[in-house]
Formats: structure tokens, sequence, C-alpha cells
């Protein structure tokens, strides 16, 4: 059972929509994107159980890239709350640009943080063992909660601008596979939790909220070429809307995890995978879904 309500309406015109963007030149759209949307009803008073949506391939693990920041982030205020952690100056400058600026250093730093574990050369025997256990306890913390949409997912690699080397090249498999993976309905899950307050406590959360916040300004952004808005969902948001997101993009895939407010004050939650070098490329499909999308009412 997802977090959502399914609604036909919806789902029919995602598929259309998918269908359509199908035939601009993009063949098998339909097999390469993975995509979850939930629309909140303004007029009800309980948003959480108003929650309506809507998926495409969305269980279907798919490499996240830098989506998966915002789980690690969630799980740094989870450690602090804990004791798990001492607050530094230095663990926020980190959180500020692996999720801001996407910063794959700052991400080293916070996995080894969160891991109390390190790079290095390879390991062998027990070593090894113990640090594959550390490694994966962020995964630990993520089946915690029980929730069917963590199930099939993998949150226990860092992100490389290049490649992993030594014990974490090992780590990742003979065939990559224990490289990070997420489905949109996963990301949505903890988006929708986080926004509605009830993953952390409410400091934790506004820690978070505050640096996923993304201006919509034409000034703003154009000083800023990887500001994670154009070519992604935010691109495609009507003038006015305010946006909360983390972009991911990479050789072969370029995704996006959005909250967003438009202006006649509809909320929705926006996850949009997709994988292979020409979608990778795509800079106009992210904001074309978010543009349609956000059209919708009920």
């Amino acid at each position: 059972m997802s977090f959502y309500t399914y609604d036909p309406s919806m789902g029919s015109f995602l598929r259309e929509l998918i269908e359509k963007l199908e035939k601009e030149s993009r063949p098998n759209l339909h097999q390469k994107v993975s995509i979850t949307w939930v629309c909140y009803q303004t007029d009800s008073a309980n948003s959480l159980s108003s929650a309506r949506g809507a998926g495409w391939l969305e269980e279907r693990p798919i490499y996240p890239a830098s989506v998966v920041k915002l789980f690690y982030a969630c799980a740094i205020e989870t450690w602090l709350s804990r004791d798990l952690l001492i607050e530094s100056n230095e663990l926020r400058r980190a959180m500020i640009e692996m999720i801001a600026n996407s910063s794959n250093d700052a991400t080293s730093f916070i996995i080894d943080l969160l891991t109390a574990s390190t790079s290095g050369p390879g390991l062998k025997g027990e070593q090894w063992e113990v640090w594959k256990k550390k490694r994966n306890c962020i995964n630990d913390w993520l089946l915690s909660f029980n929730w069917p949409e963590f199930k099939s997912i993998n949150c226990c690699q860092k992100t490389w601008n290049d490649a992993p080397f030594g014990r974490d090249r090992d780590f990742y498999g003979d065939r990559n596979e224990n490289r990070n993976a997420l489905t949109t309905i996963a990301t949505a899950k903890l988006m929708h939790s986080l926004m509605h307050g009830f993953l952390l406590k409410p400091k934790a959360t506004q820690n978070i909220t505050r640096i996923l916040s993304r201006s919509l300004d034409l000034v703003k952004r154009k000083q800023d070429l990887e500001n994670q808005v154009d070519g992604f969902l935010g691109e495609g948001l009507p003038v006015g809307s305010n946006l909360w997101s983390k972009a991911g993009l990479m050789s072969e895939v370029r995704h996006d995890a959005a909250f967003f407010s438009i202006p006649n004050g509809n909320k929705m939650i926006l996850v949009v995978f997709t994988q292979g070098k020409s979608l990778a490329r795509d800079t106009f499909l992210l904001p074309a879904i978010a543009s349609e999308l956000s059209q919708w009412s009920f």
C-alpha cells in the first residue's frame, strides 16, 4: 500500500503525457522514465490524508546519482538527535555543500561521519566484514521504518566525480551490483515525510528544508549555472512557485525530486528519474513534465 491514494484520472493524465513526450523524438521513453506524482488537496483539513497521486515504474530501482544525498542529509539529523554525532561548524558546512551545491567531496565526509568508516586500500577478513557492516548502517536505519517503499533501495555508497577506488570499489561488487539504488516511490515517501514534519524533529526539518529551497529567480539562476533548477523540474514551474528539491545528474541519468507549491496554493511532490545517455543530456524533458503536471487540479 502506497502512502498516497491512487487517482485514476491522474494516472491517465500521466500516461498520456509520457506518450506525448515520447513522440517528440524520445524513443522508448516509457521504458526509460520513472515517476511518482503526488498532489495535496488544499481544501482538506488534513493534508496528510488527502494525498492523491499516480506513478509510472515507480518501484523500479535506479542508480540515483546525487538524489541519494537527500537520504544522507536526513540520516545526519537523525544521528545528531540520537547523540551519535557531535554538532560542529564543519558538519554544517558539509551539509550545505552536499545539498545546495551537490559536492561529492562533502558527501564523502558525511558518509565517513555516518558510518564511522573511511575510504582506503582494500581490506581482508574480519576487517573487511566489519567495514561493510559499518557502511550498511544507513540501510539498517531505513529498514527500521518498516515502510514498504524502502524495501528495495540501497543507500550505502559515496558519490564520485570519477569512480571509486580501493575498498570502495570492492564494495560495489564485481558487476556494480551494490551501487546505490533508489525508486521514485521511496524518494517521494522520504520527501513527503520530511516536508510534513514527521520524519525528523522540527529544528532538524528546518535545517534540511532551508538547504533544499531553490530560488526560481532568473537573475540568481544565471549567476549559478549549477543551480539544480535549469534543466530540471524547477525550470518548468509557474512564476511565483516555491520549490524544495534535490537533483541528480551524471552521464547516464538525469533525476530530480521536488516538493513545490504553485501560486494557486496547490502543493505537489514530483520525483522523476530518467535513464540513458540521450535523456541525461535532455534539458527539456524534466521542465516539460513539471510544466504539464503542475497545472493539474482536482
